[in-house]
């Protein structure tokens, strides 16, 4: 198997970093650049293992250091979401279209991301990565092909802005004392913290049955789900999947329409006990 190298490298040997995003800006403002992932030696490897088809990966949860504060979690979720849009872009490019729900799924959970730290980071602080986010999921959510939204100026500016904001810590700067605090403090507190508000959150609005309007809830249900796969990593992983599988479940009866689905995936996510530690317990 073999195909075209088709790619430029920037690669700072001193320096600051800035110049280097400052040029790839430049450069990604002309349509036909995107910002890839593989390497040459990557995709020669795998070329060379018989060029298999790559799986579509669902986002997992996020295992960070043990001893970690509340950026290096921020950093390590915005970090995953960046891995898993660029991950699914290149099957979507290469022609998987399944790959595309993976791609806005992966857009959302940078949105999730900063919405989970909103009470440290202030919006304004990513006010302008937001608006180049939602100007990449119009372009990609239209019928447009793979090959146009993936090397449009759209897409290509927004997930740039994600990596310099992330490489630059571009929050830094809008972070008061009393900010600069929180995000010092042990990102496991903050985990804690924020499962019993999205589980409470979860209870409450799926405590009883909806009827026909169970569709309205699946943005938040979706928020939700993401926010507890960037929270559980401390726990024992078998246990907070198995949390989460039936808030997926209902998740997905909700989306594909099926009643008996919903009802049984509802009265399971409903009756569980936490995984976390919660009002002194566990």
């Amino acid at each position: 198997s073999a195909e075209p190298i088709c790619e430029l490298e920037l690669e700072l040997l001193s320096g600051d970093t800035r110049a280097v995003l400052k040029l790839a800006n430049q450069l990604v403002s002309q349509t036909g650049l995107r910002q890839g992932s593989l390497s040459k030696a990557a995709r020669g490897y795998h070329l060379a293992q018989g060029n298999p088809a790559r799986e579509i990966k669902p986002t997992t949860i996020l295992h960070v250091a043990a001893k970690a504060d509340v950026e290096q979690g921020l950093e390590a979720a915005l970090e995953l979401a960046l891995a898993q849009w660029q991950y699914h872009e290149e099957l979507w490019v290469r022609g998987n279209d399944a790959a595309k729900e993976q791609v806005l799924a992966a857009i959302s959970l940078v949105r999730h991301t900063l919405m989970l730290f909103g009470g440290i980071v202030p919006r304004k602080a990513s006010t302008h990565l937001r608006d180049l986010l939602t100007q990449c999921e119009a372009t990609i959510a239209s019928a447009v092909s793979a090959v146009t939204a993936v090397y449009s100026t759209e897409t290509a500016m927004a997930k740039l802005a994600l990596t310099e904001w992330l490489v630059s810590k571009a929050w830094q700067p809008f972070l008061d004392a009393k900010a600069q605090g929180k995000i010092s403090d042990s990102f496991k507190r903050f985990a804690d913290i924020h499962l019993s508000r999205h589980a409470a959150e979860l209870k409450s609005v799926f405590c009883q049955p909806l009827g026909d309007r169970y569709r309205d809830q699946l943005p938040r249900l979706t928020r939700d789900i993401d926010s507890i796969l960037l929270l559980a990593g401390y726990y024992d992983p078998v246990v907070a999947q198995a949390w989460l599988e039936n808030w997926q479940g209902l998740h997905h009866a909700i989306a594909t329409g099926q009643r008996i689905e919903i009802e049984h995936f509802r009265n399971e996510a409903n009756n569980q006990e936490p995984f976390w530690l919660h009002s002194g317990k566990r």
